[in-house]
């Protein structure tokens, strides 16, 4: 296996115009890079951050022994959303944009990013792969309607084009949970609210059986409690304000959302010109299975294996259930193969 060391970096955006005409004022992108580009630029791999997810998360996609990518032939960057603590963010943010005054940016103004990224240290290459799980996989959907001449192939895991209505309305009951606090209206950690936020979100995450089975032993907690005290841990860590920055990025995602496709998002998914592998999880509560397919039947050419799995979203974390994780990968090594 290739020793390549991980370099993690910043890439300074300056004054980032978004797609609401806002600028995000000194902007610059997180980013984790391994491995060199070869020399014909073909081998470059881009991971894109999950809700919540710090750069590192997406390791475990490449060093995982049963990875396409453990190898070491590949230039992976995985860059880390607007909103994750890491990238720019309410966390971190110039003063005036800080907390609550932290403008909204949607998925587009994230790939906007990423590419001007890729341009700059990367040699402009084109991606052979762009993949994610969750808001990671609707960046690489973004990324083939956004650069259809770009990008090669397209993995999208438990992931939809754009947030259906049942989705958002999810993501407005966890919100709902945080902003009862009154201690972040005071500019205060709200804990109360962020252990709230991670009590509902865990609720959905996971199946009915995953719970009603004892799945969670699994991961090593012996009961549900255990499970929750660690989504109560995870979620007191983060920054409250950095989670309603990116559940908004999340709930307002639409790949038809651009000037050129005017909310048609039939028109939309057609333009995508790279081989598109779609992997819901059959147990999703809120990626369903059947949209995500209603999605992969709009893009030409385009795959959707679903995972038959109890893990709901989950499923489709990196490293967290085996069966899944193999699916995965057994797609990634399709997409990165040499196209017929």
């Amino acid at each position: 296996m290739n020793e390549e060391q991980w370099v993690e970096d910043y890439f300074e955006l300056g004054d980032f115009t978004l797609d609401s005409g806002t600028v995000l004022q000194d902007a610059r992108i997180a980013y984790l890079a391994k491995g060199p580009l070869n020399t014909k630029r073909d081998n470059l791999v881009v991971l894109p951050t999950h809700y919540g997810g710090a750069m590192a998360s997406n390791r475990t996609w490449v060093e995982h022994p049963g990875s396409p990518l453990a190898a070491g032939d590949y230039c992976v960057v995985a860059p880390a959303l607007f909103g994750n603590g890491e990238s720019t963010s309410p966390s971190n943010a110039a003063p005036p944009q800080r907390g609550a005054e932290f403008p909204s940016v949607t998925l587009a103004d994230n790939v906007r990013a990423q590419q001007q990224l890729i341009t700059s240290r990367f040699e402009e290459a084109a991606p052979r792969l762009v993949a994610g799980w969750s808001m990671g996989g609707m960046q690489a959907l973004q990324w083939a309607a956004l650069y259809p001449q770009h990008v090669d192939a397209i993995l999208a895991v438990c992931a939809t084009a754009h947030c259906y209505p049942h989705n958002a309305l999810f993501l407005d009951g966890v919100k709902a949970a945080l902003e009862t606090d009154p201690a972040l209206a005071r500019g205060e950690t709200p804990t109360r609210g962020l252990r709230a936020f991670a009590h509902v979100y865990a609720g959905w995450a996971y199946s009915q059986r995953f719970f009603r089975d004892g799945l969670y032993r699994a991961l090593g907690f012996e009961s549900i409690a255990a499970l929750l005290a660690h989504w109560e841990t995870d979620h007191l860590a983060q920054n409250a304000h950095d989670l309603l920055a990116m559940l908004d990025t999340w709930q307002q995602a639409d790949i038809a959302a651009m000037p050129r496709f005017a909310g048609d998002t039939a028109q939309a998914l057609a333009t995508i010109r790279a081989r598109t592998i779609l992997i819901p999880s059959r147990t999703d509560l809120y990626f369903m299975a059947e949209d995500a397919c209603n999605d992969a039947a709009q893009i030409p050419g385009a795959e959707c294996r679903v995972l038959e799995s109890d893990w709901g979203h989950c499923a489709g974390g990196p490293g967290r259930e085996p069966a899944s994780m193999a699916a995965i990968f057994e797609a990634m090594r399709a997409l990165l193969a040499p196209a017929r």
